[in-house]
């Protein structure tokens, strides 16, 4: 009589098993009985017990428990007491824990066993159901016969709250199949003959052994030319060997590796973990049949070795060293997997070299179309580790991450460098680190001057007119230069594009658009720039210059009128008196410092028309540029000096002093 909180120790059992689990534990115990009483005619029989309503789809009922049977060597006053017993090592030989049939428990409220077995010349029926407080063993009975086959019956039933993933027999058999894999692929131990059929069907039985073995079989093993591999832990080879397997008319199954002990799949996981080329189905064509006909499979990797057999967890369902790192023993769980994914990547070589290649021609076309300043850091990087699809994203995402590596690498070469005291090699660490440097810095520069000409090309496009021949308003071509109503205080210096405008204006200390200057209802211009202090060559005196822009819609003129408000240049000449008078602060109650010498631009960017070239010729006494296509005059009483451009001339500007950097990245 056993003496065991069975309840708390079901409670206990850790996350691993699943609720195939006790069925495959009924199944393995069933072809182990067979192998003890060494018979060659084994069968184990599963029989799926069923209840509830049936699914409207499929037309079968939901599964409620198993009943395995075998004609193994039956439950022996011996077997009994083992299974009495917590932790019996019985059947430690072949990897035995004494505890795998508390997990039937775990997911179904009841399990009974019925036994024939021979005792010396006689027979003898035993029949107990499993306990759920303080004995394993109740209710037993032992009694003689004077006939029967030997061996054991063993049901469970009364499903949980978990319930049963699957119902067609179909899928049933090929969930076990591939967990019990190892049994059936055995050369040394033939695996006895394991059918399954719905409890008192009439038809058939389905044969888990024809899964494989045969041409036509759903399951057919691949040949590698070198499956086994070697891992050091703590200065001590472990080794391994994989055997990988086409599982054909995969429906929604994966490529996966497996790792296996004592015969049973303990884990699995995809893979395309290791290898993202597994992620879709491989496709086989028939042989002398019609163009595009055939099957689709998938690939299973089966890992086995003692190193496995030894730190396989309780219940079966995980191991006892780490999944990423394992310090103490020196193995990890991918580790073993990686090298497992490489030889079933031997195995379809050709198909995942084609897939690779697929996918470098989506990363170069990206690239080479999208993200040219990548150019060089391309030749650097692995992508193996990409999706075989990788979006855009995908692969951006992948450089930066690569760019910041890199990046922490030469930070950490320079810091070593000013750190050092020995100079002997410092020449060469210094050249080394500055070539660094400098292919950082050019991908970076391509980035900046491609996201240039995407900027021109959206800012041309938006000087056009409409089908209606309307243009776009100011605002909205103002958006583009910069955001209206934000100041440098709201945005990163780099989100505006006044380099448009005027290179310089990228340095400059602060800048407000739209935005009136310390005061909630004050005047406001579109754009006005405060320039951070500079030495001109000519007087070597330190000067603080502001910029002020006024932007009018394309095609508009009537500023141009003698009564409008909107005159873009005494509006610029109006704010300048105002900041020359120290009336405004920035938003920050920071000091707009000016004096009498302190240079003040103005721009007008309107379009010239004719109405606007005569007013600014003849009311303004504004003098035309060379090219036609600006005018401008110098207010020397305030230190202010004005250009009016025109649209087209702050585009063409501006592309002519880009042109350079785009011919040199063939993006014209």
């Amino acid at each position: 009589m056993s003496n065991v909180n069975i309840k708390r120790l079901v409670e206990n059992i850790r996350s691993g098993t699943n609720v195939y689990t006790p069925l495959v534990e009924l199944v393995v115990n069933s072809i182990q009985a067979i192998d003890e009483k060494k018979s060659d005619k084994g069968v184990v029989d599963i029989q799926i017990k069923r209840d509830g309503q049936e699914d409207l789809i499929e037309g079968l009922r939901g599964v409620d428990g198993f009943i395995v049977s075998d004609n193994g060597i039956g439950f022996t006053q011996l077997n009994r007491d083992s299974f009495d017993e917590l932790y019996t090592e019985q059947k430690k030989s072949d990897g035995g824990k004494g505890f795998g049939r508390f997990t039937c428990l775990k997911y179904f409220d009841r399990m009974n066993v019925s036994s024939i077995f021979a005792e010396g010349h006689e027979l003898r029926e035993r029949k107990f159901r499993m306990g759920l407080d303080k004995d394993i063993i109740v209710d037993e009975e032992l009694r003689p016969i004077s006939e029967g086959e030997v061996g054991s019956v063993v049901e469970i039933a009364g499903i949980k709250s978990v319930k049963f993933p699957d119902k067609g027999i179909d899928t049933i058999s090929r969930v076990l199949v591939e967990r019990l894999l190892p049994y059936f692929v055995d050369a040394d131990k033939p695996c006895p003959r394991v059918v399954i059929r719905d409890e008192g069907s009439t038809t058939a039985p389905v044969s888990l052994n024809d899964y494989l073995g045969k041409d036509s079989s759903q399951i057919i093993e691949m040949p590698v030319q070198n499956g086994a591999f070697s891992i050091s832990a703590n200065g001590e080879d472990k080794s391994f060997q994989v055997r990988v397997f086409k599982f054909y008319s995969p429906r929604a199954a994966r490529s996966k590796v497996s790792l296996v002990a004592h015969r049973r799949e303990v884990t699995d996981v995809a893979l395309q973990t290791y290898v993202p080329e597994f992620a879709d189905e491989f496709f086989e064509p028939i042989p002398g049949d019609e163009a595009g006909k055939g099957r689709n499979f998938v690939i299973k990797a089966y890992v086995f070795g003692d190193y496995l057999n030894d730190n396989v967890s309780l219940e079966r369902g995980e191991f006892r060293f780490q999944t990423e790192s394992d310090l103490l023993s020196g193995i990890s769980q991918s580790q073993i997997e990686q090298q497992a994914a490489e030889i079933a990547q031997s195995a379809v070589g050709a198909e995942i070299a084609e897939r690779k290649q697929r996918k470098q021609a989506r990363i170069t076309e990206y690239v080479s179309t999208q993200a040219p300043w990548h150019r060089t850091l391309s030749n650097e990087v692995d992508f193996s580790s990409l999706p075989m699809r990788p979006s855009n994203q995908d692969i951006e995402l992948h450089f930066q991450r690569k760019k910041f590596e890199k990046e922490q690498v030469t930070r950490a070469q320079v810091a070593a460098i000013l750190q050092a005291e020995d100079e002997a090699d410092l020449d060469k660490k210094i050249s080394e680190v500055m070539e660094s440097i400098s292919e950082t810095s050019k991908n970076d520069l391509i980035h900046y001057v491609s996201m240039r000409k995407c900027v021109l090309d959206i800012f041309s496009k938006a000087l056009e007119a409409d089908d209606d021949g309307r243009h776009k308003s100011e605002g909205e071509v103002h958006d583009i230069i910069m955001q209206r109503k934000k100041d440098s205080d709201e945005i990163d210096f780099d989100a505006h594009n006044l380099w448009m405008l005027d290179e310089r204006l990228n340095f400059s200390a602060y800048i407000s658009s739209e935005k009136p200057i310390n005061k909630a209802n004050g005047d406001r211009t579109d754009i006005t720039i405060f320039n951070n202090r500079v030495a001109f060559r000519g007087e070597n005196e330190a000067s603080n210059p502001i910029t002020i822009f006024e932007f009018k819609k394309p095609q508009r003129d009537d500023f141009a009128n003698p009564s409008s408000k909107d005159d873009p240049v005494q509006q610029i000449v109006r704010y300048v008196n105002q900041i020359r008078d120290g009336k405004f602060k920035t938003p920050k109650n920071r000091d707009i410092l000016v004096n009498t010498n302190t240079p003040f631009y103005g721009y007008v960017v309107c379009d010239l028309t004719k109405k606007v070239a005569d007013w600014l010729e003849r009311e303004k006494d504004f003098t035309p540029m060379p090219d036609g296509l600006g005018w401008f005059r110098w207010f020397g009483n305030i230190n202010l000096y004005i250009e009016v451009l025109s649209w087209t001339k702050l585009l063409r500007d501006a592309e002519m002093r880009n042109k350079i950097f785009f011919s040199k990245l063939g993006i014209e």
